[in-house]
């Protein structure tokens, strides 16, 4: 069953209106600042890093804490972060940046909240990024900690051998990638039991909504697209990028997980949610999609009323399989 749930039932127009002034303020900053493309990629990661970019400067946890997993390409890192009380599962979180920013330690505040929200420890996983490790080194780095973690990551964290996955944007990208792995290279189908996808890109030739948005700069745009889906795939044909381990709209997606689908209007990756959600229906699994009005890329991440519903959303989701 794929069930839409319109922002009617829990936005109100006041976080309309506030995410609609937000996006305005947004927009105008992002343009004072030297787009993402022309920059060096580790000029931008050390901005976020930093808190000297858009976005809210990340906060590092005393109480989180790093273990590394054996990995085909070198020891890969893995963030522990347990709620304030007993666990009830393990949520597997992969970070998003365009498979080129973003690191596994910044989102600690969001990830903890997340862990008291739902009681579900977070391991968050830091694979390589591109360009200096271009595809599949990424997902070789997700799959390898995850199988790791349904062995091993009960007894590590102390939780449950019941667990989620998840990420935002390159981050849900990865888990469906990573979903698709276990279950055709493992014959693991039934261990994971709910995919937590916000706003993630599944067409890396482009959907409609990624190709017509053009240049506006509202956290992407299409120019910022081609240039992350560059970095992770260079020089692969328009065919080659069709593979299913790399575009997993193409997939055949049966025995998947139940999953929740969040995106905003104002997102320019809005097709990839709802086509895929639309396909991972058809092929016979529960989907759910929370479409929110006047949400930008990476709209949640933000201090804003309609961030903290999507928020709340997602973690009735989590509960809901993982309680």
């Amino acid at each position: 069953m794929s069930t839409v749930r319109p922002a009617a039932r829990e936005v109100e127009r006041q976080d309309i209106d506030e995410a609609r002034a937000f996006n305005t303020q947004l927009e105008a900053l992002i343009a004072t600042q030297p787009p993402v493309y022309t920059l060096a990629p580790e000029v931008s990661r050390r901005a976020r890093r930093e808190g000297k970019g858009i976005f809210p400067a990340p906060v590092f946890l005393e109480d989180a804490r790093d273990i590394e997993i054996a990995g085909r390409g070198g020891p890969i890192k893995v963030r522990l972060i347990h709620p304030d009380y007993k666990p009830t599962g393990i949520y597997l979180h992969i970070h998003g940046g365009g498979w080129t920013l973003g690191a596994h330690d910044m989102q600690d505040v969001g990830l903890k909240l997340l862990a008291n929200e739902t009681g579900l420890c977070a391991a968050s996983i830091d694979y390589r990024l591109a360009p200096e490790h271009p595809y599949p080194a990424g997902p070789d780095d997700c799959e390898d900690a995850v199988l790791d973690l349904l062995e091993h990551g009960s007894e590590l964290l102390d939780a449950p051998a019941r667990f989620a996955i998840g990420g935002e944007s390159a981050g849900a990208h990865l888990a469906v990638v990573t979903l698709l792995r276990l279950r055709d290279r493992h014959g693991i189908k039934n261990r994971i039991a709910a995919a937590n996808l916000v706003y993630g890109a599944y067409d890396l030739n482009g959907t409609p909504s990624q190709i017509l948005w053009g240049d506006r700069n509202l956290v992407l745009s299409t120019p910022i697209i081609h240039w992350f889906g560059n970095n992770f795939l260079p020089d692969l044909s328009f065919e080659q990028r069709r593979d299913p381990d790399i575009s997993p709209l193409y997939a055949r997606l049966r025995e998947m997980p139940p999953a929740l689908f969040t995106v905003g209007t104002m997102d320019c990756l809005i097709d990839d949610s709802l086509f895929m959600a639309e396909r991972w229906r058809a092929a016979g699994n529960r989907a759910e999609v929370a479409v929110y009005p006047e949400g930008v890329h990476a709209f949640n991440a933000f201090p804003t009323g309609l961030a903290r519903k999507a928020n709340a959303r997602q973690f009735d989701f989590l509960r809901s399989f993982l309680a």
